[in-house]
């Protein structure tokens, strides 16, 4: 009788510790390659150190940095100062004080750098610069995914061998998320004349290479899906405390729906939410309808919805996975691109708004939403309205993971009647019965 209570207490610990683990996302299967890359050019010596480049470029391809804009820190090695920037500025000057004359611009040793806002004088603006931080994602437009700045550094060195890379690079976009390698020495990088007759090249280069986590941004997802078609009556909502839930306890945790009309418009985006209150409790929310059948076509209606009064979305993507967009017909209101990272596999499509149409989604009220329609034609060899066939499989909302319902909840055909959902918990859960039986 000890021996059987023993095996069950063990099979039990089992079952509860295998089920409580979760994976996490760092790595995006839709953008494998995604990354931000830092090049650290030095271009020419001064007499106490060297004048540099410093261009970040936004390899992602849905993942772009809104504002308030980019920052990037890091530590210096030595004891070195920045005379001047152009095209961008340290955030504190720090203790200058041992100077006489002359003044640096920074002699803080872990300096912080942002973006120059646009309308900056000529004078003191370099290409690439001064967009006030914002930089958009490759696919959505590859001009604009790159910011720059010129640095004068002092106290250095002065040849290849004597200067140090700075160390312990941070880039916050506006916010956490983002983790940078150590700068690398790699080839020179070469520079076109504005003529395009000739080439000159860095004396050096160093690369950082810095990478993004959902989980390392936010403690919480920022997006969640709902469901409807013209053959169900049924709405699936956001799952319950998708984003977090209401806190009763504490007063102004969000806004009644009631009372929105009140809420002051802050003018500017804030970090810090102040989202209505919902049973999800998500900034944004992107509805998927199935809408209308034809005999060889069938339509979609998405409607992408913020309940955030903090924040106005410029710029912004949605990505969604569905494997009938190898077949996208038409599509009103929004652009679209393919994304394809595994050569021949059609079924990820890149959504964004149209310049000065519905590329920019205002806070949370009358105007805070944009929708669209999408046409896709049925291929009669997989196209089916059964099993839930017809809704995305994964919504990206600005490089972030939307919650999606559970499967067995999705609205289902008139004629047909959701199977039980047995999930591998419930497969070893009836494996340890049957154990325990033969015993």
């Amino acid at each position: 009788m000890n021996t059987l209570f023993s095996r069950f207490s063990i099979l039990l610990l089992f079952l509860c510790s295998w089920n409580s683990f979760t994976t996490t996302e760092a790595y995006d299967a839709l953008d494998p390659t995604g990354n931000i890359t830092i090049k650290w050019d030095i271009i020419s010596w001064t007499p106490d150190g060297y004048l540099a480049v410093v261009t970040i470029f936004n390899f992602q391809q849905y993942r772009h940095i809104e504002a308030p804009g980019w920052q990037l820190g890091w530590s210096w090695r030595k004891k070195e100062v920045i005379w001047s920037m152009v095209g961008g500025q340290a955030t504190e000057q720090g203790d200058c004080s041992k100077f006489k004359g002359n003044i640096p611009h920074c002699c803080k040793k872990t300096p912080a750098v942002v973006d120059l806002l646009p309308g900056t004088p000529y004078n003191q603006q370099i290409s690439n610069c001064c967009r006030g931080g914002v930089i958009s994602a490759w696919a959505q437009d590859p001009a604009t995914a790159i910011s720059s700045f010129q640095i004068s550094v002092g106290q250095s060195g002065t040849t290849n061998t004597t200067v140090r890379a700075p160390r312990n690079i941070t880039l916050k976009a506006p916010g956490p998320g983002y983790t940078c390698g150590p700068a690398k020495l790699v080839k020179p990088s070469k520079f076109i004349s504005a003529d395009k007759r000739r080439k000159t090249q860095a004396l050096l280069t160093w690369n950082i290479t810095c990478t993004y986590s959902q989980f390392l941004a936010r403690k919480t997802p920022t997006c969640c899906v709902s469901l409807s078609s013209f053959y169900n009556e049924t709405i699936i909502p956001c799952p319950t405390c998708s984003c977090g839930c209401q806190n009763s306890s504490q007063a102004g945790t969000c806004v009644d729906p009631k009372i929105a009309s009140v809420v002051p418009a802050s003018g500017k985006n804030n970090l810090e939410p102040l989202l209505q209150c919902t049973q999800h409790m998500c900034p944004i929310r992107v509805h998927w309808h199935v809408k209308t059948n034809y005999k060889e076509y069938w339509r979609v209606k998405v409607a992408i919805t913020n309940f955030n009064y903090n924040m106005n979305y410029s710029q912004w993507n949605l990505v969604v996975q569905h494997p009938n967009f190898d077949n996208l017909t038409q599509l009103f209101s929004f652009n679209y691109k393919p994304l394809n990272p595994y050569a021949n596999i059609n079924d990820t499509a890149m959504l964004w708004g149209i310049k000065f149409y519905n590329d920019f989604l205002s806070q949370a009220g009358p105007v805070g939403n944009v929708q669209s329609e999408l046409l896709f034609q049925k291929n009669p060899l997989e196209f089916t309205f059964e099993k839930g066939w017809a809704f995305p499989r994964r919504i990206y909302f600005n490089g972030d993971n939307c919650v999606m319902p559970p499967p067995d909840s999705y609205p289902w055909l008139p004629n047909a009647s959701p199977n039980l959902a047995t999930s591998p918990f419930v497969i070893l859960l009836i494996t340890f019965f049957s154990v325990l039986i033969l015993m």
